[in-house]
């Protein structure tokens, strides 16, 4: 049996482990969180180096692509400084190949949308969605100044994305992770902000944490494209009306994982032991599209308002 480890510097409360098939091969997926301590995540790597085939790391990323350049999170080295053997992946290979399939599932909703807008809660770390998002035609707004940075101030296209990001990332990415991504308890916190944004949204994409802490108490109608959900969160986006639930990776006895989770699971199942460079991909990402033609790797569609 193949073995792939997610450590993340999330909730330990969404701990979850399950045995699945893969290209042939039985592989266990295990999910471990440290409730926001970097340093228990930096020996939980140590201790399985070499004794796990592949790495997830998840709470974080090793950095974001954006527009395939490169920019690394500096404060994220120190948790994998002691890894060696086994390979590392963040997800970040999955958003840019699996996660902009999704839109492809949004169409067997849309119907039910009446203005066909979207709101892009961070594009910089899943760019693969928020371009696929932009290019189906739905009429765009980005939030990362808004919610990663508490500046009310949206972006109207990827464009406008793109050149911040050149501005910005170089700087943000060396400050403390936690000043702009929630970790540990603190994800499970609700905390309304700026929600008119929501309110103009048919449509809500992008990291689950962001919208579960920053959407409004009336989601009513709304689909949502995310993943990384728990039975708690289909029932609360279910409670606050949403009308539909995409997630972009497999649900797996009533849990959809994170990227990282399953694109370690993807290393694992077929024995990669190549460090994975998302500066340098090479051919890695043309790689993965290929495997992700042979998996049962499809968007989940959830009607939450039958």
């Amino acid at each position: 049996m193949k073995r792939a480890v997610s450590i993340s510097i999330g909730s330990s409360k969404r701990n979850k482990t399950v045995e699945i098939s893969l290209l042939g091969e039985t592989v266990r997926i295990e999910r471990i969180g440290t409730d926001g301590d970097l340093e228990k995540a930096a020996q939980l790597y140590r201790e399985l180096d070499g004794q796990v085939d592949a790495f997830g790391m998840g709470g974080t990323d090793l950095g974001f692509l954006v527009d395939n350049r490169w920019y690394p999170l500096h404060s994220m080295r120190q948790i994998t400084r002691f890894v060696r053997h086994t390979p590392v992946v963040d997800g970040n290979g999955l958003k840019a190949t699996l996660e902009p399939r999704a839109l492809r599932a949004l169409q067997q909703v849309t119907e039910a949308l009446p203005r066909k807008t979207a709101l892009v809660t961070t594009a910089v770390d899943r760019w693969g969605l928020a371009r696929a998002a932009e290019e189906s035609g739905l009429r765009c707004t980005f939030g990362d100044l808004i919610y990663s940075l508490g500046i009310p101030l949206p972006i109207r296209s990827t464009r406008g994305v793109r050149i911040l990001a050149a501005a910005l990332l170089p700087l943000v990415s060396r400050l403390p992770f936690h000043w702009v991504y929630p970790v540990g308890e603190s994800q499970e916190k609700r905390r309304p902000t700026h929600t008119r944004f929501f309110d103009r949204a048919d449509v809500i994409l992008g990291d689950c944490h962001y919208i579960y802490r920053y959407m409004p108490e009336n989601m009513q109608g709304k689909v949502i494209i995310t993943n990384t959900t728990t039975p708690e969160d289909v029932a609360a986006f279910r409670e606050s009306g949403v009308r539909y639930l995409i997630t972009t990776t497999p649900v797996l006895e009533g849990r959809s994982f994170g990227t990282n989770m399953m694109e370690a699971a993807i290393l694992a199942a077929t024995g990669r032991k190549t460090p994975v460079d998302y500066a340098r991909p090479g051919d890695y990402f043309t790689w993965l599209n290929n495997l992700l033609d042979q998996l049962p790797f499809n968007p989940k569609v959830q009607e939450l308002q039958p």
